[in-house]
């Protein structure tokens, strides 16, 4: 069944429904259902508007149809939508793929006065003014407001982020391999919020560039001279068909979630013989090194343990290549060999079954032509596609793959001049990693400040990015390397040897830095190169 959020006592919003579930809509006391997604939007698998009116009218839902397009929602939409809900019998339910959509018009037909206020959902009302308000508290959102603040303590900086827990997701890696404590990972958000900034604990929900207006999903609007965009990216695990429904079970696991890293430790760990399947989805994603970290982690144990002969380990890519900076290749390409790993490129999950422990992969041939194949596995790391979030998406300030636009070197919107973005959310061609975010914190920090005093946006971007990978336990090639895959070691070594000094730097290093000095405005070794 699908889930609702009750706006008000006569306004909900849901997630795309099914047929079958309009009896149970109705049952809940809805009378009206108005259709948000544009049909076909996702494939042949989404219900048609004419399906679900069909279904609607049959148990006595009145229905309508207003599709609403990602990042095109303006007034005449709200005026639209404000009429169908004057006119259909309330309460009203609106869909589209997830509900934010059908929420924000919402949410700008009240703020604009289109529709009546209520007790229960009052018009918007502005909370606060701030200089510079930042989306996002994670690495980039707290690193960026402890920077200004290191600049110039008058600032008043407000952080909109809903979640009670930060995590440091780089040592996910880490724990899947056996080799860190995951509680280690984790801290209270208001534990790392700097001194000085307000944290408004709320999701946002919508943002007005036109009018430096952000509105949070309360209802609350909040006002900036400067925003900074930073809510990190969405990990889609709905984009694989059952996924959702064993993770955490049936031998399939992920290292890119908390509470499942402890569990790839415990299925390496208990694996004798069988199929291990590690994939990778399409780019971009969060950390491009981290799905073949695991295997090689996950091999070397078992290469010690004297197991690895009776278990065949596959790489199932979804690219056309190992890793994306020619340099690293060679090295990685002795781990594969050394381990006997399999490597199937053009491979993109697409389903999973856990109970039969089958896994589908749609295969792109040489040709272009897809098939679609089945794999049995007994173990199965899987990495979900990974996209940006809805929030931004259907902003006025994505770019057309959904992407916070902004000009790569200066990290400034190219739509807002008072916009900047920084870390996985936004459009830089870099790889989405913890080392990048720290780079660019520098230069949304000072380019921000440049902006306030009316100087020149000097601080530049060289796309910097760091992927720490864990070949074996106790060795780590460091590839360092910035836009167009240019080389950009930190220290004066051959970067594409496995070396003890890098896994120490990776493990015990680097999470001492970020705890100590990258959350509270201390830029150790990262200014941009000249």
């Amino acid at each position: 069944m699908s889930t609702w959020t009750q706006l008000n006592a006569e306004m909900a919003v849901s997630e795309q429904l099914a047929a079958h579930e309009l009896s149970e809509i109705y049952a809940a006391g809805f009378r009206s259902v108005i259709c948000n997604r544009p049909d076909a939007e996702g494939g042949d698998a989404q219900p048609g508007q004419h399906d679900i009116a069909q279904a609607a009218q049959a148990v006595g839902l009145q229905f309508a149809y207003l599709p609403l397009v990602p990042g095109q929602i303006g007034l005449d939409e709200a005026r639209a939508f404000a009429q169908l809900i004057s006119t259909m019998p309330g309460p009203v339910l609106a869909y589209c793929r997830t509900g934010n959509r059908s929420q924000t018009v919402y949410q700008l037909a009240q703020s604009q006065g289109l529709l009546p206020s209520t007790d229960a959902a009052p018009k918007a009302t502005i909370s606060a003014d701030f200089d510079v308000v930042i989306v996002g508290g994670g690495s980039g959102g707290i690193g960026v407001a402890a920077s200004l603040l290191k600049r110039d303590s008058s600032l008043s900086i407000a952080i909109i982020e809903p979640s009670e827990s930060h995590y440091y997701q780089p040592a996910w890696t880490l724990v899947g391999g056996g080799t860190y404590e995951i509680e280690a990972t984790k801290r209270s958000t208001a534990s790392v919020m700097p001194k000085g900034v307000q944290w408004l604990q709320a999701a946002a929900s919508r943002f007005i560039p036109d009018c430096n207006r952000v509105v949070l999903a309360d209802g609350r609007e909040v006002s900036y001279q400067q925003l900074i965009v930073c809510p990190g990216l969405e990990l889609h695990w709905a984009g694989i068909e059952g996924l959702e429904e064993t993770l955490g079970a049936n031998g399939v696991t992920s290292n890119y979630r908390f509470d499942l890293a402890p569990y790839t430790w415990e299925l390496v760990q208990e694996l004798k013989g069988g199929t291990a399947i590690f994939s990778q989805p399409s780019m971009p994603i969060k950390c491009a090194g981290a799905p073949q970290k695991a295997m090689y982690l996950s091999c070397d144990h078992w290469l010690k343990q004297g197991r690895l002969a009776n278990i065949k380990v596959e790489f199932c890519n979804a690219g056309a290549v190992l890793f994306g900076v020619a340099t690293f290749v060679p090295p990685l390409m002795q781990y594969v060999e050394r381990y006997g790993i399999d490597l199937a490129f053009n491979h993109q999950l697409v389903k999973v079954d856990g109970p039969a422990k089958t896994a589908w992969f749609d295969v792109t041939g040489a040709d272009g032509v897809v098939t679609r194949v089945e794999k049995r596995f007994d173990m199965l790391h899987a990495v979900p596609p990974q996209r940006s979030p809805d929030v931004v998406r259907n902003s006025p300030l994505a770019n057309a793959a959904g992407w916070c636009e902004v000009d790569q070197h200066t990290l400034q919107s190219q739509r807002f001049a008072n916009v900047f973005s920084l870390g996985d959310a936004c459009s830089a061609p870099n790889a989405k990693t913890m080392a990048a975010v720290r780079k660019q914190i520098v230069i949304v920090a000072e380019n921000l400040l440049a902006l306030r005093v009316g100087k020149p946006l000097s601080t530049l971007y060289d796309g910097y990015g760091a992927c720490p990978l864990t070949v074996e336990k106790g060795k780590v090639v460091m590839a360092e390397f910035g836009f167009g895959g240019k080389l950009l070691p930190t220290f004066p070594l051959d970067p594409a040897v496995p070396r003890r000094s890098q896994w120490f730097l990776k493990a015990t290093i680097l999470p001492m830095v970020y705890w100590n000095l990258m959350l509270k405005g201390h830029e150790w070794l990262a200014r941009p190169s000249k």
